[in-house]
């Protein structure tokens, strides 16, 4: 194998071990959200870039940017948050072909209610992959990311 090959593999392994790791916590958090709130991980990326912003909404765009999704999933999503009463859209005033997303106030009690499942349960799948000697590099490397740059 030579130098190029061997970058090549460094690099495909780091992936593997990058989406080995997104798969542990994707999976336990799916279930965990799903058990106590009957919520999606996607669903809850949702309402948690929503409670993020200033006025608590977001174009249509920048929510598909924070879930990545496709446009047409994120309105078949916000569709169906809107229809739980979790999010409404309305009509940007300076543009009227921009569509915002904003937070109800049933959005933001369920958020606050599924906040401390999520974290808990972050917090506990990240300690198990701790012990797993090719993804404790990358859970360490987790914890110096600026949280200024997120």
């Amino acid at each position: 194998m030579g130098i190029r090959d061997d970058a090549a593999e460094v690099r495909a392994r780091g992936w593997r071990t990058l989406a080995a790791l997104h798969g542990m916590i994707d999976t336990a958090l799916e279930k965990a959200l799903q058990a106590d709130h009957k919520l999606s991980v996607v669903e809850y990326t949702v309402l948690d870039a929503l409670s993020r912003q200033d006025g608590w909404h977001m174009r249509m765009q920048q929510l598909a940017r924070a879930a990545a999704l496709s446009s047409s999933a994120t309105t078949r999503l916000v569709s169906r948050l809107e229809d739980r009463g979790l999010l409404c859209r309305y009509l940007c005033a300076d543009d009227r072909r921009g569509i915002y997303t904003e937070l109800t106030e049933e959005g933001r009690a369920l958020l606050a209610a599924v906040r401390p499942v999520h974290d808990t349960t972050l917090e506990s799948i990240l300690a198990q992959a701790t012990e797993v000697p090719e993804l404790a590099p990358l859970v360490g490397s987790l914890a110096v990311l600026d949280p200024a740059q997120a």
